[in-house]
């Protein structure tokens, strides 16, 4: 599907009206809807004719009797082709649900602009969402803010909002395991639409929805839209006054971690942007969080957690599974490494690989971006950790040894694209053991060490005591050098790295 119109700012010129072929254009037929004219996008959009997307149809409230002459829409990338768009009912049905969430929200009101102030453009993007297996589960549609006009320290204050890290999320999965918890999933529904703004805000009206008889006003934002810097702040803040009111408390170190109640009665909850991890012993506890919160927002209930931010999970009574499986073979297609040949290890032991090599140089924006898919791999693929690590050495400027190593790690991937993290329920107490290890002046470059550190949770006793693990016993040495195929599989399995059914 092309990404972008025909030479960027030049129209093309409208055809004779036919049933079968309507005008496209790379810019805005007209200039009324766009109040940024100083502020272009990097790359030109597609606009299509309303009639041309979705048919003649009514339109919610905004609009009287049809849509107005042209609807300007940004064509996502997930969107198989433009056609798909132009024919796809669902398309239509998921923008008449985002416009009727925004005015059931009480977003904004239609007013005239004030001098001295000016409107913010206002675009459609269009999303599909899919499920751990890649499949389409949802259409999804954004009205978003041209936020990136505003000028922080002018147009608003804030705009930092906390996530829960990844790192924080496997404990509590872990420990959520050890007792045997259940842990569920919600999403809420336009999210950013419930953050209250503490800032004066003016929109343009949205493309397709301009108010007849009124083309001519503006839309004063009382809520955040998507795309909005601020907008991040105002619904976390938003979030976190809800979550208080019901009685939970924020961690004082993850500050996307809450938690209320005691023994049995604990509930755990993690927070990334709009999706909620809820996790507790009693079943009941959880629904009635699930209560509250739909009385506070509109939520979508998903369930047992599944997939969560590309991490596929499943539950069982001897523990939780964690694994990226689709999103492995998803980087290799995108490395053309989809038919290679598997491997047992992801790197030959004791590599001497520099910086000052004198191969070819190769393709660098390649390197890095496999580099960036590998980083991510890691939360599932603890045993990758050193390789990615070493790789990451080289991106300044990657040579053909650099690349040939990059291939060996996909490689490895392909044999174990269904490995991952398997947590077991371990009973009533924990334990924290962790293992650290560090190579000497390993780096042939500057001569710099490597140092890894592991931990585990399970029984525990009260105090830390510190001991030396012997090499046989060192589980950190998986992440400070390289190993041969025995010791790299032997200590995968004692890290939790297995073939997951």
């Amino acid at each position: 599907m092309p990404t972008c119109g025909p030479e960027p700012r030049t129209p093309v010129t409208p055809p004779a009206p036919v049933a079968s072929s309507r005008a496209r254009f790379a810019t805005p037929p007209t200039g009324e809807l766009d109040h940024d004219q100083d502020h272009e996008d990097d790359v030109p959009l597609w606009f299509w004719a309303m009639e041309d997307l979705f048919g003649p149809g009514p339109a919610p409230r905004l609009v009287n009797s049809a849509f107005t002459q042209e609807l300007l829409v940004a064509i996502g990338d997930d969107l198989a082709s433009v056609e798909e768009a132009k024919a796809s009912k669902e398309w239509r049905m998921a923008m008449l649900e985002e416009i009727g969430s925004i005015e059931e929200n009480k977003t904004w009101s239609l007013v005239d602009l004030l001098r001295g102030h000016r409107a913010i453009g206002l675009k459609w993007v269009f999303k599909l969402k899919r499920d751990e297996h890649g499949e389409i589960v949802k259409h999804k549609v954004r009205l978003v803010a041209k936020g990136y006009v505003k000028r922080q320290g002018i147009d608003f204050e804030e705009v930092f909002a906390p996530v829960a890290r990844m790192e924080s999320v496997r404990v509590a999965l872990a420990v959520a395991a050890h007792y045997g918890w259940s842990v569920h999933h919600m999403d809420v529904k336009s999210a950013f639409l419930n953050g209250e703004l503490a800032e004066e805000v003016y929109v343009a009206q949205p493309p397709g929805f301009t108010a007849a008889g009124h083309e001519g006003k503006v839309l004063r934002l009382h809520k955040a839209l998507y795309c909005l810097r601020q907008a991040p702040r105002a619904w976390n803040a938003k979030l976190d006054a809800s979550l208080h009111e019901l009685g939970f408390t924020k961690n004082k170190c993850e500050h996307g971690l809450y938690m209320r109640g005691a023994a049995a009665s604990r509930l755990l909850v993690g927070v990334y942007v709009d999706d909620l991890l809820i996790m507790g012993e009693q079943p009941m506890e959880i629904e009635a969080f699930k209560v509250e919160t739909k009385k506070l927002f509109k939520m979508s209930d998903l369930g047992p957690l599944s997939y969560y931010l590309g991490i596929e999970v499943k539950q069982g009574r001897r523990g939780i599974e964690l694994h990226q499986s689709a999103y492995a073979i998803k980087l290799l297609d995108k490395a053309s490494m989809g038919r290679c040949n598997a491997c047992t290890t992801p790197m030959e032991v004791r590599p001497k690989l520099s910086k000052n090599g004198t191969s070819p140089v190769v393709d660098a924006t390649l390197y890095r971006s496999l580099i960036g898919s590998l980083r991510y791999l890691l939360h599932t693929r603890p045993e990758l950790l050193f390789v990615v690590g070493y790789l990451s050495r080289f991106m300044a400027e990657p040579r053909m040894e650099h690349m040939a190593a990059m291939k060996q790690v996909l490689r490895y991937i392909k044999g174990t694209a269904d490995y991952g993290l398997f947590y077991t329920n371990g009973g009533d107490k924990l334990e924290l053991v962790g293992y650290s290890d560090s190579d000497m002046a390993g780096d042939v470059d500057d001569r710099k060490s490597t140092t890894g550190v592991i931990f585990f949770l399970g029984q525990n006793p009260g105090d830390i005591d510190i001991e030396f693990a012997g090499t046989q016993e060192q589980l950190a040495d998986i992440l400070t050098k390289s190993l041969g195929k025995k010791a790299f599989q032997e200590l995968c399995g004692r890290i939790g790295v297995i073939k997951l059914d």
